[in-house]
């Protein structure tokens, strides 16, 4: 048996969590990607195969901090992203990564914001 690279591994987890999680119009997913410089996060509808609403670090304008402060503000601009876009009940999908730090942060700001998940 092999031993996986991290983005090997992190690949797996996502496809085992994406086999259970499915967006619809009333209840889109929540996409969480994560990189080395930034985050970012999309509301898809899988049954359409459309994004309702986004937010990236690069939307992010003159920002201060260390990467978790920037994923808490792009979570806060994905909340009002979604407002825009009559969306309020998500179910998240963290797309392999733990549940922890910048993807935490991101999901509570979504929540601060007014997003149900």
């Amino acid at each position: 048996m092999s031993v996986l690279t991290k983005p090997q591994a992190r690949e797996r987890r996502h496809r085992r969590v994406r086999g259970k999680v499915r967006g619809t119009s009333e209840r889109p997913r929540l996409l969480v990607f994560r990189s080395n410089k930034g985050i970012s996060a999309q509301l898809v509808d899988d049954l359409e195969g459309k994004t309702l609403a986004s937010a990236s670090w690069v939307q992010v304008k003159n920002f201060k901090g260390n990467k978790t402060a920037q994923a808490t503000e792009v979570g806060k601009l994905l909340a009002q992203n979604a407002k825009e876009a009559n969306v309020e009940v998500v179910v998240f999908d963290r797309g392999g990564y733990l549940y922890h730090g910048r993807v935490k942060a991101l999901a509570d700001a979504a929540r601060e914001g007014g997003l149900r998940f």
